[in-house]
């Protein structure tokens, strides 16, 4: 395997421990330090992530991913030794949750376009690249400079994506009925209009 690919696999695998953790402590409110471990490896297993019967050896992977969670500010541990989710924690699992959602298709299409129109500021520049990248994930084709269509109603996940990112009216969505030269997005989304 390539350099390039071991890197990409790496911070894969990385994200998921993460967010496996992140979501253990979400699940839980509270989770004993002592019990982080146990469940983590389960869930690790399940994922096919690890080999569930070699988990034991994973132990100090996840106390690395847990204690780098604590000094990111993602999680934090109370006087008990508790670990808790912080605020930022919350938002980082909202958006990983994000970058893993599909919109569910519906069996007929109602031949209408949902256009999403964003303007983010430069010194907004990392906000910009994270929309892109969940919009890439749900399934958004790009038509222009900040221009995205989707065929399928999802307007309660841009809502959401507003409110996650705190963007409000730097971000539009749009219901057009027809576009111009839409035959190539006909072909990129497999649908026909007639």
């Amino acid at each position: 395997m390539g350099i390039i690919e071991e890197k990409v696999k790496k911070r894969v695998k990385r994200k998921n421990i993460q967010k496996i953790v992140l979501g253990t402590v979400a699940a839980a409110g509270l989770l004993s330090v002592a019990m982080l471990a146990p469940n983590i490896i389960s869930a690790l297993g399940k994922l096919g992530i690890i080999n569930s019967k070699r988990g034991y050896r994973y132990n100090g992977t996840i106390n690395r991913a847990r204690n780098r969670l604590i000094e990111n500010g993602l999680l934090t541990k109370n006087n008990k030794g508790f670990l808790c989710l912080t605020t930022k924690g919350e938002t980082t699992l909202r958006q990983l949750a994000l970058t893993d959602f599909k919109l569910k298709k519906p069996k007929h299409w109602d031949k209408k376009w949902r256009v999403l129109i964003f303007d983010i500021p430069e010194k907004r520049r990392g906000l910009r690249e994270k929309i892109r990248r969940t919009l890439v994930a749900i399934g958004f084709t790009h038509l222009q400079d900040s221009v995205w269509v989707y065929p399928y109603n999802c307007e309660d996940l841009i809502a959401l994506l507003k409110s996650d990112f705190k963007v409000g009216k730097d971000l539009i969505y749009i219901v057009a009925e027809e576009i111009e030269y839409e035959k190539s997005l006909l072909k990129n989304f497999r649908l026909t209009k007639y």
